[in-house]
């Protein structure tokens, strides 16, 4: 991962637009390809972002942005959009690269664990004619939490949550870009599994061919709700 830290301008182009002027942020580069820009607030989540498969070029301003005050500019182009992120450098206050490795992954809390072990049980919520490969299907960035097979004999990647945001939507995103590399297993297909996912990330999913499912955790667990009772 690169860390830089420095006084720049970001602008977003493709299906949307917006512009973020001169300030100083942390631009974060990581060995997927993406990056990030954070500002000093706004907890994790970053100003603007571009996701893989994306390139970065780096390259020397022309001469109005050089006159600006701009020594270099980054363009990060995504491969299937050709959306564009483009920073305009001024001055860079800290540099810096680390090698994280692997990351191990997320260890799930007791229900998100008890969630995956009931789905992969009852693995027909997925759909009619759906079989379970196995839980914890290890890829080179973490485990999917289950592979199925639809009846078609497709490949079905599960990601579970107790409360689906966008961040479990992006997870699955990095996961099914690196199975479909997978001969053996492409074309592979998502599914966001949860007791509650919440709207920005049901659009993002669904945006990106990621079906939905809503889990009812109670139910699944056989507990009785007390409404079908006559005493």
């Amino acid at each position: 991962m690169r860390l830089v830290i420095a006084q720049c301008s970001v602008d977003y182009a493709g299906r949307l637009s917006a512009h973020l002027p001169l300030a100083p942020r942390l631009l974060m580069v990581k060995a997927d390809g993406s990056l990030l820009v954070h500002s000093d607030g706004g907890s994790y989540k970053p100003l603007n972002w571009m996701s893989p498969p994306c390139t970065l070029s780096v390259n020397e301003p022309d001469e109005a942005q050089a006159d600006a005050g701009v020594t270099e500019v980054w363009t990060v182009t995504q491969k299937k959009t050709d959306d564009k992120l483009i920073v305009s450098i001024y001055e860079v206050l800290h540099d810096s690269s680390h090698e994280l490795g692997i990351d191990p992954g997320l260890v799930k809390d007791g229900v998100e664990a008890h969630l995956q072990k009931l789905l992969a049980e009852q693995i027909e919520l997925l759909g009619d004619g759906h079989t379970l490969v196995r839980r914890e299907y290890m890829t080179a960035i973490g485990p999917v939490d289950i592979l199925a097979r639809d009846a078609n004999g497709g490949s079905i990647a599960v990601e579970l949550k107790r409360r689906g945001d966008i961040d479990g939507v992006e997870q699955l995103t990095r996961y099914l870009e690196l199975m479909n590399r997978d001969p053996h297993l492409a074309p592979v297909t998502g599914v966001f599994a949860a007791q509650e996912i919440k709207p920005q990330a049901r659009t993002l999913a669904e945006d990106r061919g990621i079906r939905c499912l809503v889990l009812d955790y109670d139910a699944m667990r056989g507990l009785d709700d007390g409404l079908a009772r006559l005493f």
